[in-house]
């Protein structure tokens, strides 16, 4: 009798959604979520950066940051890739990162992002939209 050696197993990705109610006190929620998921991950600091801005941007930009709305939170493990993303509920104007003014309070969110993040993107239209920033590095064996 022979022994058939299994190929070695490719881990799985992991996968979390959660959805959240509208209302400031959820980006802290958002990060302790991400946070707890992720916990040993090398850039956790700059993962849970780009998760509070996109809440953020989707309270104060969309239809998610009104009474009653929501929005879901994805936070994606794919071997050294860990993925973070927002579904709001659309607003108008598109996502961009742009350069803001030196005495701006606000704006500077989804630059930071794009020069933390290995990438960055959207997709969707006025009735909803995701906005995702993909991180890259090596975790510890």
């Amino acid at each position: 009798m022979s022994l058939t050696m299994l190929p070695s197993a490719q881990p799985v990705p992991l996968c979390w959604r959660r959805s959240f109610p509208s209302g400031p006190e959820q980006a802290r929620n958002v990060r302790r979520f991400a946070g707890c998921l992720l916990a040993g991950c090398p850039f956790l600091d700059d993962v849970l950066l780009a998760a509070d801005e996109l809440v953020v941007n989707a309270l104060r930009h969309t239809k998610s940051g009104q009474m009653g709305g929501s929005f879901t939170v994805e936070v994606v493990r794919d071997g050294g890739l860990v993925a973070v993303s927002v579904t709001d509920q659309g607003g108008p104007g598109e996502p961009a990162a742009l350069d803001a003014d030196a005495l701006a309070e606000s704006g500077r969110g989804l630059r930071t992002i794009s020069l933390t993040a290995a990438s960055w993107g959207w997709h969707g239209n006025g009735e909803g939209r995701t906005v995702t920033a993909v991180f890259a590095g090596e975790w510890a064996a």
